[in-house]
């Protein structure tokens, strides 16, 4: 058995694994002995926990914590939900070994992939969360495009016939956003940067510039560097579900702009879906 496969063997316990794992993607199993399906699909439950050894797997016998099955609104079994810092981030019910392990390529990040440092506490690199699809930048090179920013294996964003970009983000789930990183050479790397969000549609250079933003940066050679952050006003980015970059100029004063990395610091937006629970007649132990 590996080390990051866990048995959760009462209520209490949950929570804690919840809390120990901080930004590691965690898959909880929630089964039950009787349950056909469970039996079979454990094997393999077990084999990804191998196959993905940087996230945590937990086995939730639905009997024994039946609290924590209640509060997770766990009606069937088996039934698999995804958590990131405690934040329940999506859930699949039935045994399908495929669709499972495609939920957990889907969540199972660049920040799983090695021991990343937790860079600010209670928040993760959000880039599990961005929908490709919903993404668009403006004024991109053909060679360059955003797909390589979006990335930390490699490659880059480069502007085409002048400085500046427009870069739209699209999330799968609200989030609240913390802190950026932009990462890119002294030489021509972003240095003015307006922020807009929820957006109906992409912008295009005449409204970003003449429209006020949530925030602007003026931003240094040090705000550039890998591993720096730049703080957003947290106030003001609390249920995004997209954010749009106005970049007008570089750093260098150079022709082209060229960013490494561009990412967002934040977490999930907790919404608590009332369809979840149900409401259950006496107290635990009690038949109903």
């Amino acid at each position: 058995m590996t080390t990051n496969y866990k048995i959760v063997a009462e209520d209490p316990q949950f929570q804690q694994e919840l809390a120990s794992a901080g930004s590691k993607l965690v898959v909880a199993d929630f089964f039950a002995t009787w349950c056909g399906p469970c039996q079979r699909i454990a094997p393999i439950f077990e084999e990804f926990s191998t196959k993905y050894p940087n996230a945590i797997f937990l086995k939730i016998d639905v009997d024994l914590c039946q609290e924590t099955a209640q509060s997770q609104g766990v009606s069937a079994m088996p039934t698999f939900m995804f958590y990131r810092n405690k934040v329940r981030i999506d859930t699949q019910k039935g045994a399908d070994p495929k669709a499972l392990e495609e939920k957990i390529k889907k969540w199972y990040g660049e920040e799983d992939e090695g021991e990343e440092e937790v860079v600010v506490k209670g928040h993760m690199d959000l880039s599990t969360f961005i929908s490709k699809s919903g993404c668009e930048c403006l004024n991109e090179s053909d060679d360059h495009p955003l797909a390589h920013a979006l990335s930390q294996k490699g490659g880059f964003l480069e502007s085409d016939v002048d400085e500046q970009l427009i870069i739209s983000l699209a999330f799968s789930q609200p989030v609240k956003l913390h802190s950026l990183k932009v990462n890119g050479p002294a030489e021509n790397a972003p240095k003015t940067i307006k922020i807009f969000i929820n957006q109906p549609t992409t912008l295009d250079f005449d409204g970003a510039d003449s429209m006020e933003p949530v925030q602007k940066f003026i931003l240094t050679p040090d705000d550039v560097k890998e591993g720096a952050l730049v703080q957003l006003r947290y106030v003001k980015f609390q249920n995004v579900q997209n954010i749009t970059f106005f970049i007008k100029d570089n750093l260098g004063d150079a022709d082209t702009t060229q960013i490494d990395y561009i990412g967002v610091i934040g977490s999930p937006v907790q919404a608590t879906n009332m369809s979840d629970f149900k409401r259950v007649a006496g107290k635990k132990g009690e038949s109903h």
